[in-house]
């Protein structure tokens, strides 16, 4: 875990947080997440774009009602996030805060990438802590497994040799 600073945003804290971080968990609800400057996008979201810029190792649920509602827009004519945006649905309440959500699972799954060209898209859906946990359970349960995953991950030694001098001098 990287120490957050008070000097520095939350959002910066958040963004360095991910960028330092071995493995990426990320949990896609129908609640957007807190902290938006204004109509910009979530931090939430922001972690998740700096996770696959980073290439981080991850591991990605999305709640069922995320990907219900994806299914179901895209059946009615809005199939991308501008075609979204000006759609006469206003999310909100305690269903889903933000369509935004959708867009989350779509940069999580690669959409922006040929089928035939996708890595790192794999996003497990989940519908209550159970199915999440299983998930979690299921992945990380044979940590030999993950450490041969971070080992060919982490390999070049020098390369990590730098990371860790780099986060030492913070």
């Amino acid at each position: 875990m990287k120490p957050t600073f008070s000097n520095v945003s939350a959002f910066d804290n958040c963004i360095a947080a991910v960028k330092a971080c071995d493995l990426f968990l990320g949990i896609i609800t129908p609640k957007y997440g807190s902290g938006r400057d204004g109509d910009g996008i979530s931090i939430t979201h922001q972690e998740l774009l700096t996770a696959i810029e980073e290439n981080k190792p991850r591991w990605l649920l999305a709640h069922d009602h995320v990907v219900f509602a994806r299914k179901l827009l895209a059946r009615m004519g809005y199939d991308t996030a501008e075609k979204r945006a000006q759609s006469p649905f206003k999310p909100g309440g305690s269903v889903m805060d933000d369509l935004r959500v959708i867009d989350m699972y779509e940069a999580a799954t690669r959409e922006d990438i040929q089928l035939k060209d996708r890595t790192g898209n794999w996003v497990q859906k989940f519908v209550n802590g159970e199915d999440a946990l299983r998930y979690a359970t299921a992945q990380f349960y044979r940590f030999q497994e993950v450490r041969r995953f971070l080992d060919e991950h982490l390999a070049d030694v020098d390369r990590v040799r730098a990371r860790v001098q780099e986060d030492l001098q913070r």
